[in-house]
Order: structure tokens, then sequence, then C-alpha cells
């Protein structure tokens, strides 16, 4: 370089590569929202099948219009749908119940629950010397007591309506009069109705109240057979309110009459 010429400078510039914007931002959030759905997935994957069923009876009716009811025998909350496919389950959700009581292994052989038409039907049989009432008598026995309080806490929490029956055997009523066996079978439903509203069930739950005496024999071919003495307890299937509109006044079950 000669003296006096100037220095020559180059000078380059950086050309910087063209602007993404927020595409990256969304891809991102798009992967935040399948991890979420991802542990979702596995945190059911190890809950309970009643939790399951309650979640995806959420997605098949966001709006909440099918009934739902916390069975709390078994102190979880969990949700059961009260319908025809549901009373095996709260079958043994009562029975679960049960088994708390500190008599059930002297009283289990007494309880029989059977699904029918009509609901789930509880039937409490009596035995030689009386299991839930004294012989001949409305007064509960102790082990009665508890356990008729037991079903009315379960049976309360549920939209069901209930019926209460009585029974009992063929043999005849004596020792009061025109008193019989038409009026002791209602007196005992009587009794379990209001023991039952005193200790959870609710006031318009109870939509029948039958006294049977001995129409309705659970032994047929043994009519003094002590356990055609009991009561009957029937949790009925939730109705829909169309198919209340659309069913007609008369029934085809009739309420017994009481002899005079």
């Amino acid at each position: 370089m000669s003296e006096g010429s100037q220095p020559i400078v180059i000078k380059k510039k950086v050309v910087h590569a063209g602007h993404h914007g927020g595409a990256w931002k969304v891809a991102y959030a798009d992967f935040v929202t399948a991890m979420m759905a991802l542990f979702i997935v596995l945190w059911l994957m190890n809950t309970s099948k009643q939790i399951q069923e309650a979640v995806g009876g959420y997605f098949k009716d966001p709006n909440g219009t099918s009934k739902k009811v916390g069975v709390g025998g078994t102190g979880s909350g969990e949700a059961l749908v009260v319908s025809k496919d549901s009373m095996s389950k709260l079958k043994d959700e009562l029975q679960k119940s049960m088994q708390k009581l500190a008599d059930f292994d002297k009283l289990k052989d007494h309880i029989e629950m059977t699904v029918t038409t009509e609901g789930l039907r509880i039937e409490l049989l009596e035995d030689e010397k009386g299991t839930f009432f004294d012989l001949g008598s409305t007064n509960p026995t102790a082990e009665g007591r508890a356990l008729l309080e037991n079903l009315a806490g379960e049976i309360g929490k549920l939209p069901n309506k209930v019926a209460i029956e009585g029974h009992t055997d063929s043999k005849p009523f004596s020792g009061r009069g025109e008193y019989s066996n038409w009026e002791l079978s209602s007196d005992r439903a009587n009794v379990c109705r209001r023991m039952m509203m005193a200790n959870g069930l609710r006031a318009d739950q109870v939509t029948q109240v039958r006294g049977y005496a001995d129409q309705q024999l659970r032994k047929k071919d043994d009519p003094l057979d002590p356990s055609n003495r009991r009561i009957s307890l029937i949790v009925k299937y939730v109705v829909a309110p169309e198919a209340e509109e659309k069913a007609p006044a008369a029934t085809s079950e009739k309420s017994p009459q009481r002899k005079e």
C-alpha cells in the first residue's frame, strides 16, 4: 500500500432469517394439550370403575340430565346411576352397608334381596322366635331397628320411590278381640315407615304402605312357616317424566283390602 492512500474497508451486510411469526406458539400449545390429555387418560386407567363410568357419563350427558346418586355405604361418594340396569349394583352397595352392622352374621340368613320387574325387593324374614319384630307385636327388636335405620340412611339418598309391605303366616291372630293378621301386617309396615322416615327416608319417598296378611305367602306349601311373616321394602325403578304422562291412570296392581 503506497503512502497516503486510503485503506480499503470491506463491509459485509448480515442478512437475518425471515420473521416466523407466532406459529411456534400454536404448535407448542398443541403439544401441551396432547400431554395433558395423555396424563388424564393414564389417571383414568388407574381409577375405580364407578369414576370411569361417571366421567364417561359426563361426555354422554354434559347437561347432567341423567339421574345419578351417591351411595354412601362405602363412604366413597361415587356416582351411581339408578335405573333398571343398575339395580343389581344398588343391591351390592346395600349389602356392603348392612355388613357393617354388629349383628349382621345373625341377620344375613333372614335378608333376601331380589331384582324384580317392580324394582329391588328387600325381604326381612322372621324366624320362629321373631327376628325383626317381637312375636305377635308391632314392637321392632333391637336388631330390626338397627337394620331399618341403616337401610333408611342409604335408600334416603336415592331418587327412587319406596313401597313397604307387611306379611304374616296363616296362623290366626288371637288375644286382642277383632285385631287380626290384616291389622298386624298393616301396622308393622307402618311402624317401618315411621322409623325409616325418622332416619333418612324423605317425606315424599314412600308411595305405598301395604298390609297383605297371609294372602301372599312366601311358602305356599307351608303356610305356617315363620318366614311367611316378613316385611318387604321395594325400591322402585325411576320412571322418566314422559313415561309417567303416558302411563294409564289405573294400574294392574290392586291394594289389598282389610277384613272387617
